[in-house]
């Protein structure tokens, strides 16, 4: 094959407070483990729950596997939808410690006060949708560490990037 098939970076985030898995990452590895589509080759890297580690591991992950685009996924609990975000905010607000104990408040950095997601998110919304799952667009990334890193790979990646929160659903097995 001449042409080069396009490379896409999938994120997800390891446990977090207490859990024994996080939904992000057993999505993530479902998506790997059933992957087939000669044209999209997929990479994925698991993020620490993290304010300051996870932005520099997503990009390492992106130096090294230099996508075409970045998804990064993350697990939201309580909500029942898988939410494709539209804004990563300039704000960091940790109502509980990350991972490291970090439970950081305030701007991320000097930049805008929203970015807007680099991935058509009512498309996704509705491929999700065709596929049996239901989703909804999302105004709000919240504060935490996922909006962080939805906020570091629009700043550290200028191709496309965007961020889904999936349910924070156990898959057993």
């Amino acid at each position: 094959a001449t042409m080069a098939a396009m490379r896409v970076l999938v994120s997800g985030f390891e446990p977090f407070g207490g859990d024994v898995a996080n939904a992000s990452a057993d999505a993530v590895a479902a998506l790997a483990d059933g992957w087939a589509d000669p044209d999209l080759e997929l990479r994925t890297v698991i993020l620490p729950v993290s304010f300051d580690a996870a932005p520099r591991v997503l990009a390492e992950a992106i130096r090294r596997e230099r996508p075409d685009a970045v998804l990064c996924v993350g697990e939201a609990g309580g909500r029942g939808a898988v939410t494709p975000e539209r804004w990563a905010v300039n704000e960091r607000q940790a109502r509980i410690p990350d991972n490291d104990g970090e439970q950081p408040s305030g701007p991320i950095d000097d930049g805008a006060q929203r970015l807007a997601s680099r991935l058509d998110v009512d498309a996704m919304v509705a491929a999700i949708q065709r596929s049996g799952i239901h989703a909804e667009a999302s105004e709000d990334a919240g504060r935490f560490v996922c909006n962080a890193v939805f906020r570091a790979a629009l700043t550290g990646f200028d191709g496309p990037a965007g961020f889904i929160h999936v349910p924070a659903l156990r898959l057993s097995g």
